[in-house]
C-alpha cells in the first residue's frame, strides 16, 4: 500500500478494500461493523434521537484533538443535549488524493479513543477520494442515535421565567486554541481546545434532576449564540452576569490581543444547561463532580422582562444587549 491516499482508494476496488480492511476495521472493530454490509441493522423501542454533521476543521490537528476526535465528540455531544445516550455512529471519510496515511492512522486513533470513552459503537460508514486541491486533506461526516429516557423532556423552547442558567466550564477554549494553531501563535500558558464528549455528564446532571429544560453545547457562535436561541424559542429574555462566567486567563489575554469576544467563541466540550430553581444547586453539584464540570457555575436567569433579548449586567455596574453572532468570527473552527 502507498504511504498516501490515491484516487484508486475511492475506487471501490482491491485499493478500497485494503484501506478499509487495513486502515479503518481493525481500530473501530465491533460486530455490527464487522459485517460490512451497506447499513447497521439493530432492534429498539421507545424514542430515539437522530444527529448528523460535518467536519471541516482547519487545521486537521490542534492542541487538545483533531478532526477525528473532534467528529466523534460533536455527534455525541449533539445527542446528549436532548438527554439520550449516544449508542450508535456512522462514519464517513472524504480524503484528497494525497493525504498521509500515517495522519489518517494517527486520526482514526483519536476516533477509536472518542468512541471507547463515549461508549459508542460505529457501526457503518464510507470512504471517497477526491482529486488533489479539490479538498483539503479530510473532512468527516458523523450521524448518530441514541435512546431518551422515559420522562425526559429537554428543548430549547422550555425555558421558563425563573430558571436559572448553568455553564459547565470555562468558554473558548476550542476557539483559541484553533485559532492559535492556524496562524503560528503561541502564548506563555499554551490554550487547548475542550473537544470532550459530554454525555456521562449528562447523565450525572439528569440523575440528579430530571428538570433539565433546554440543553446545549455552545459550539459556533458561542455562548452568545445559544443563549439568544433560547430566548426566541421559548419567547424569554435572559440575564447574565459576567463576573460568573468561567474563563481560562490565557483565553482572556488571547481575546484582547485578538480583539475577539469570548461570548461569541467555540467551544467543543462545554454545555449550557437551563433548570428548575429549586434543582439548580444539587445539578451543580453533580456537575461538579465530573471531570468535564468542575468548573461549572450559575451564571444567571430567565426572565420574562425581555422577550427575545439577553441582558449582560458588567462587572462595571451598567448592562448591555448580548445580541446573537453576526457574520463569520472563525471560520472552519469545528
Amino acid at each position: 500500500m502507498s504511504d498516501n491516499v490515491l484516487l484508486a482508494h475511492g475506487s471501490g476496488g482491491k485499493l478500497s478494500h485494503d484501506l478499509i480492511e487495513k486502515k479503518l476495521l481493525p481500530p473501530l472493530a465491533n460486530p455490527m461493523l464487522n459485517r460490512l454490509d451497506d447499513s447497521a441493522i439493530f432492534e429498539f423501542s421507545g424514542h430515539l434521537a437522530f444527529t448528523t454533521d460535518s467536519y471541516v476543521v482547519n487545521p486537521i490537528f490542534f492542541p487538545g484533538g483533531d478532526i477525528g476526535k473532534l467528529a466523534i465528540c460533536g455527534t455525541v455531544n449533539d445527542l446528549s443535549m436532548n438527554g439520550a445516550k449516544p449508542l450508535y455512529l456512522s462514519l464517513s471519510l472524504i480524503l484528497e488524493e494525497g493525504f498521509s496515511l500515517s495522519e489518517l492512522d494517527r486520526i482514526v486513533g483519536s476516533i477509536k479513543a472518542a468512541a471507547e470513552e463515549a461508549e459508542v459503537r460505529i457501526v457503518t460508514g464510507d470512504t471517497k477520494v477526491v482529486n488533489q486541491g479539490q479538498a483539503d486533506k479530510l473532512f468527516i461526516n458523523t450521524s448518530g442515535i441514541g435512546a431518551i429516557p422515559l420522562g425526559i423532556d429537554i428543548s430549547g423552547a422550555n425555558a421558563r421565567a425563573g430558571n436559572k442558567i448553568i455553564l459547565s466550564g470555562t468558554i473558548g477554549d476550542h476557539g483559541i486554541a484553533v485559532m492559535c494553531q492556524r496562524e503560528g501563535l503561541k502564548f506563555s500558558t499554551p490554550v487547548q481546545s475542550d473537544c470532550a464528549p459530554l454525555n456521562k455528564l449528562v447523565s450525572q446532571m439528569l440523575k440528579s434532576s430530571p428538570r433539565i429544560h433546554c440543553l446545549r453545547d455552545p459550539t459556533r457562535g458561542g455562548l452568545a449564540t445559544v443563549l439568544n436561541e433560547f430566548t426566541q424559542q421559548s419567547n424569554v429574555g435572559i440575564v447574565l452576569e459576567e463576573d460568573k462566567i468561567p474563563m481560562k486567563e490565557s483565553v482572556k489575554a488571547a481575546c484582547e490581543l485578538l480583539g475577539f469576544d469570548p461570548l461569541y467563541l467555540a467551544n467543543e466540550g462545554k454545555l449550557v444547561a437551563i433548570a428548575e430553581p429549586g434543582d439548580a444547586g444539587k445539578i451543580l453539584a453533580e456537575m461538579q463532580q465530573n471531570i468535564y464540570g468542575r468548573d461549572a457555575a450559575i451564571i444567571g436567569e430567565v426572565s420574562n422582562a425581555h422577550p427575545g433579548r439577553v441582558i449582560m449586567k458588567t462587572k462595571l455596574g451598567p448592562s448591555r444587549v448580548v445580541d446573537m453572532l453576526s457574520g463569520e468570527l472563525l471560520p472552519r473552527i469545528c
